[in-house]
């Protein structure tokens, strides 16, 4: 369910890295996922972990968000099924979202004692507002595709979120 390990959020980050760093046109990223766009972090690995590595794990998230949000072209995440926690927080760190109409979102790390470490508690509440990012952060509250739309969470909606997103990158370079 694409989770974001601390393998994976290390091999992010460099992938993204290296595209904004080489001497080729920087070219615009799209981030998705097969059936899932991201459960978020692996539960199972956090629990595992000592202070000062949960503490690390926390850094590589928050720079890997740091990566995209400033990467230097346009990033979109096409979003199918579940954007969920750590999934939440990469999205919001794209500069632009877009989702089927059954996509699901949430932060359900709170029904569980965990709040991000990603920075999504400050990019949600700039994006939706903060009455709306409690409900999602602190009731765990999901949410679909058409309903984050309705609240600003995507900017479109598509039946195909990756093809939409090649559609609008399409004459970028």
């Amino acid at each position: 369910m694409n989770r974001l390990t601390r393998q994976r959020v290390v091999a992010l980050q460099e992938e993204i890295r290296n595209m904004a760093s080489g001497d080729a046109p920087v070219l615009p990223l799209i981030i998705s996922g097969e059936r899932n766009f991201s459960a978020g972090a692996d539960l199972n690995e956090i629990r595992h972990l000592s202070g000062p590595e949960a503490l690390e794990f926390a850094r590589l998230g928050q720079s890997l968000m740091h990566a995209i949000e400033s990467y230097p072209a346009p990033v979109i995440a096409a979003i199918e099924g579940h954007c969920m926690g750590g999934g939440l927080d990469l999205a919001l760190a794209c500069h632009r979202r877009i989702a089927s109409p059954h996509a699901v979102f949430g932060h359900r790390g709170a029904a569980l004692g965990l709040m991000t470490g990603w920075g999504g508690t400050q990019r949600l509440p700039r994006l939706i507002g903060k009455g709306r990012a409690l409900e999602l952060f602190v009731a765990a509250e999901k949410v679909t595709g058409a309903r984050a739309l309705q609240i600003g969470l995507v900017e479109a909606i598509g039946d195909d979120p990756l093809a939409e997103a090649l559609r609008r990158v399409a004459g970028y370079a």
